[in-house]
């Protein structure tokens, strides 16, 4: 993981959880597994890795605990070359843990150890003013909103980031076993305060939203957000834009890259670093959501949520063979 510019200062903050999965050694029920591999996960810390990788490295917003596995994940972030100021330890609370369940398509299921551990105690006020000046953009997940305090952490640092003038992105990545019915309402908080929302049609049957991928879409904009990312597996990802975009009114879609398909854990994620860093450098939305397919399906090809070779070069490599 070697494609971040540890010289360029970040322009953008991710926030969320970092967890370490279990991947199971073959396919099937997690009632038969009997071999798993630890990785290090969580939407929020793949996303920031993968941005790391394409560079330059962002800054990431984190809990982790004060145990073993926690320091395994500090060790893998330091690995992906991401500054250490806001990666946090949380005395005396443990590392949430998701085991992963694989069918024979590479798609995954999830289920969760996520009680009182460290990614449920963000509180607010950890990142300063400073810092949200000197960034872009403020990327944040849907996971770390099942808690409340939480929820109130990311809100809080979120509203700040809109007063200094960040670009906010939110990716709902919903797992329903982690809520209790409250997770239609926290997400369309989130895409009332977000700028730019990258959701799949699964994200929005959980909030309840369902349709075809042109009018989820608009669901998405009804909502708040002046960009809207629809991610569609295998058959690649549309896109749509407001006049009250910074790249106008526009819409794009990209059907994907051929690579073979290892896992696709974290390939979601891979999408919206790709897509960020697309926006980010002025790419527009169609080339954006071009180096976000990239990126997605780069990260598909190695066991893991960020284990795959996922530099610059192996992605502009797949856009341009």
């Amino acid at each position: 993981m070697d494609g971040s510019d540890t010289d360029a200062p970040p322009d953008v903050l991710v926030a969320g959880e970092c967890i370490v999965d279990f991947l199971p050694d073959r396919p099937g029920d997690l009632s038969t597994v009997e071999q798993f591999h630890r990785r290090a996960g969580g939407a929020p810390a793949n996303v920031a890795v993968r941005l790391a990788d394409l560079g330059p490295a962002p800054w990431f917003w984190t809990r982790l605990g004060d145990d073993a596995f926690g320091a395994f994940l500090a060790a893998a972030l330091a690995d992906a070359g991401l500054p250490d100021r806001f990666i946090e330890t949380d005395p005396g609370a443990k590392t949430s843990l998701a085991f992963v369940a694989h069918d024979d398509d590479a798609d995954r299921a999830f289920s969760f150890y996520h009680e009182n551990t460290a990614d449920t105690r963000f509180v607010p006020g950890v990142v300063p003013d400073d810092a949200l000046d000197a960034v872009e953009w403020v990327v944040f997940g849907g996971i770390c909103l099942s808690t409340e305090t939480v929820r109130t952490a990311m809100f809080e640092l979120v509203e700040r980031a809109k007063d200094r003038g960040c670009t906010v992105a939110f990716d709902p990545n919903a797992r329903p076993e982690l809520w209790n019915g409250e997770f239609p309402d926290a997400f369309g908080a989130a895409c009332g305060v977000a700028d730019v929302v990258k959701a799949t049609p699964e994200d929005l049957a959980a909030a309840g939203v369902e349709g075809a991928p042109d009018a989820l879409l608009d669901a998405l904009l009804e909502r708040g957000p002046h960009t809207a990312l629809l991610t569609l597996g295998d058959e690649g990802a549309i896109a749509r834009a407001t006049d009250a975009a910074p790249w106008g009114r526009t819409e794009a879609s990209h059907p994907g890259y051929d690579v073979d398909v290892v896992d696709t854990t974290g390939a979601g994620d891979g999408f919206t670093a790709g897509a960020v860093r697309g926006l980010a450098d002025g790419l527009g939305l169609s080339g954006a959501v071009s180096l976000g397919n990239a990126t997605a399906a780069a990260t598909t090809t190695e066991p893991g949520a960020v284990d795959a070779d996922v530099d610059r070069s192996v992605v502009d490599r797949l856009r341009d063979p």
